[in-house]
């Protein structure tokens, strides 16, 4: 029986860090050129900052449990419409990006550890393109490891 070992490939590991680092752009502009006060600008980075954390800690809560909606007022500052839209917008895709980075992220230590695991127990790796196969309709690697 072989043993299979899922990575990302690493065009989509630049892909999710190089969406990330744009929705961060996007965001930052956004709050950065938002006109009203500076208490206002204030209160909608903590925000932003806050709801990032927070999908990251949501992302590492659901992956490691993997086996209510609440109500929250998001408008009430004085926005020009068109403000809140693209503040809403651009949230979404940062909290979307978070998501997906948070992911990679775990899927890459979990092959760590699936690798390491299986190193410790007397499997040879392989490496190298011969023994990495691609799979078109996926964005993963997979690496098999022979059986013992």
């Amino acid at each position: 029986m072989e043993t299979i070992v899922r990575r990302d490939t690493r065009a989509w590991r630049m892909q999710v860090w190089i969406s990330f680092g744009l929705a961060l752009l996007v965001c930052t502009g956004g709050l950065v050129a938002l006109p009203g006060a500076e208490l206002d600008r204030a209160f909608m980075v903590m925000g932003y900052a806050f709801c990032l954390t927070s999908a990251f800690a949501l992302a590492k809560f659901v992956r490691d449990s993997e086996g209510g909606p609440k109500d929250t007022p998001l408008w009430r500052m004085e926005i020009n419409p068109t403000w809140k839209a693209y503040l809403l917008v651009s949230w979404l895709y940062l909290i979307s990006c978070a998501f997906t980075l948070a992911k990679t992220l775990r899927d890459a230590w979990e092959a760590d550890r699936a690798e390491a695991r299986l190193s410790a127990a007397g499997e040879p790796e392989l490496c190298g393109a011969a023994h990495v196969a691609a799979r078109a309709t996926h964005h993963t690697e997979t690496t098999t490891l022979p059986a013992r």
